[in-house]
């Protein structure tokens, strides 16, 4: 099994990596395979709803978003981490997963977590946000002991942060744990739910 973490900080090696690498860890530990993509640190497109995705499964636009799509049909699980702009996510990592998000179609069922990386404040409104993509594609959500996220300027600052550190371990081995139960279910017969069509309606009469 696998979890692919993504890293929505331009900083490649900062903050949210620490984070990150800390949840990576503790699902290391536990036998599961990790990959920490990074968005990078150049412009991303934001989504047109033109619906090409839907007829070809790949992004228009054809940059790390349809990388990061391809990695996630073959992954068991998802982690979004990001750093708190403004009391919310980074802008380039809401057009990424924007994107993702429509070309993708292989989230249902997988367990998926959101962390946030702040000096001081904005996290759990940034958690929130992020914690919607997760919901709308019926993935299960791996918990922690306290919201997931971890406070400091610098990476060293992350790892002091001994709280945070905690609530990024538990949270991988929470997630490492989800991954096996519905990998054993699976073994003795118990199938995923069936998904529904999709009912769209909207509030004009």
């Amino acid at each position: 099994m696998k979890v692919l973490l993504i890293n929505g900080s331009p900083n490649e090696n900062g903050c949210t990596f620490t984070a990150l690498s800390v949840v990576a860890n503790a699902l290391n530990s536990e036998g599961i395979d990790t990959e920490i993509f990074h968005i990078g640190n150049k412009a991303i497109h934001g989504c047109t709803g033109c619906g090409s995705c839907s007829k070809t499964g790949k992004c228009v636009f054809d940059d790390t978003v349809n990388i990061a799509a391809a990695k996630m049909k073959e992954a068991d699980g998802l982690v979004i981490g990001s750093p708190v702009y403004f009391a919310s996510a980074n802008g380039s990592l809401i057009s990424f997963l924007d994107r993702m998000f429509m070309v993708c179609k292989d989230f249902a069922y997988k367990p998926g977590a959101a962390i946030a990386s702040a000096r001081r404040a904005g996290t759990t409104a940034t958690i929130d946000e992020l914690q919607k993509y997760l919901i709308i594609r019926n993935m299960p959500l791996a918990a922690s002991n306290y919201w997931p996220m971890v406070h400091g300027s610098k990476p060293e600052d992350v790892l002091k942060d001994e709280e945070g550190v905690q609530i990024m371990r538990i949270l991988g081995k929470n997630m490492a744990w989800l991954l096996k139960s519905i990998e054993a279910g699976k073994n003795v017969g118990i199938k995923l739910p069936e998904q529904e069509a999709k009912i769209k309606t909207n509030f004009i009469k």
